[in-house]
């Protein structure tokens, strides 16, 4: 009877305790499983970092490291990862570029191509694999990409060629450098030139000729036509490098014919303020490094976006040249 009596009480107690648990909220072993899918989503996005994959159409040049440290820094400040690729002018190059950040399982590319027509074909692969690809700087002629970065180029062949009129008049005799053949900043560039050619039909064009983005090309080249030709007015390039290696050899030779280019590089602001070149056009390649990182990131997380982004080119002469060494800092 006294065991019988021992055995109720410890039942009694059992249920008791049982009770209050469930009213404390203790979890049941049975309820331990997975998280419902809305709950899944939200701890995925919060515990995974977003990464990136960003190839240039080279990185021996001021102006694309200014778009990869510009890019790298807004990645850092925004939460993701950035893998940084050289192309080192070669579209294939770049095409493997793509490739590879694809099978790395990036989240989205930002697209800097060296060939406007060549490297659709990234654009088509990572669109195949349903990752956001944003352009910056240079285009690529495909509707696969999500959005495209970039100033206007044709605008800033027209500005610096209205520049050389402007200061030598409606007639003289030019020679213009020009950038990779094929991409589209040298395509663009050269109608913003032509632009203005058409306009003036009394300034000749003794030759043109790609030196590729480069100083050391250009001033090669510049030394031909130095020879070939007894009076050039001036030097039209479509970019800064390659203004700079056409003022290295006219000076060499102890001449001074007034040379133009693009992208405000710090040694071509440094040649605008001492006077050895006439003017720059300026481009903001950390501004377009950063709003591509942006852009990418909306398109990732599945925000609407627009299909351009438009930066300003602006005028570097020695009224604002100050302004603008500021800038490049």
């Amino acid at each position: 009877m006294k065991n019988t009596k021992l055995l109720a009480f410890i039942l009694s107690l059992v249920m008791l305790f049982s009770l209050t648990a469930c009213a404390s909220g203790t979890v049941a072993p049975d309820s331990l499983a997975a998280p419902s899918a809305a709950e899944s989503t939200a701890d995925d996005s919060n515990g995974d970092k977003l990464v990136l994959g960003m190839t240039l159409y080279s990185l021996k040049n001021e102006f694309t490291v200014r778009l990869a440290n510009a890019a790298t820094a807004k990645a850092k400040e925004m939460g993701a990862e950035i893998k940084i690729y050289d192309g080192n002018y070669d579209p294939s190059t770049q095409i493997n570029q793509i490739e590879t950040m694809i099978s790395d399982g990036v989240d989205g590319i930002i697209l800097n191509p060296q060939d406007i027509e060549a490297l659709a074909v990234g654009v088509d692969k990572a669109a195949a694999a349903g990752i956001p690809v944003v352009g910056v700087n240079t285009r690529v002629k495909s509707d696969k990409l999500t959005s495209y970065v970039g100033s206007i180029d044709v605008y800033a062949g027209e500005l610096e060629m209205q520049y050389i009129v402007d200061l030598i008049g409606e007639t003289g005799n030019i020679v213009i450098i020009e950038g990779p053949m094929g991409q589209s900043a040298q395509i663009e560039r050269r109608q913003g030139i032509q632009n203005i050619l058409d306009k003036y039909p009394g300034i000749t064009v003794l030759a043109e000729k790609t030196a590729n983005w480069s100083r050391s090309e250009a001033m090669t080249i510049m030394e031909n036509w130095l020879q070939a030709f007894d009076k050039i007015d001036a030097v039209i390039g479509e970019n800064d490098e390659m203004a700079l290696g056409a003022r290295q050899a006219i000076e060499a030779k102890g001449l001074d014919i007034p040379a133009i280019g693009v992208d405000g590089i710090t040694d071509a602001l440094k040649a605008v303020e001492s006077g050895s070149m006439v003017a720059s056009i300026f481009q903001d390649g950390a501004g377009q490094g950063s709003k591509a990182v942006e852009v990418l990131i909306a398109a990732i997380k599945g925000e609407a976006v627009d299909a351009e982004y438009w930066i300003d080119f602006e005028p570097v002469t020695t009224d604002n040249v100050a302004e603008f060494m500021q800038k490049a800092q």
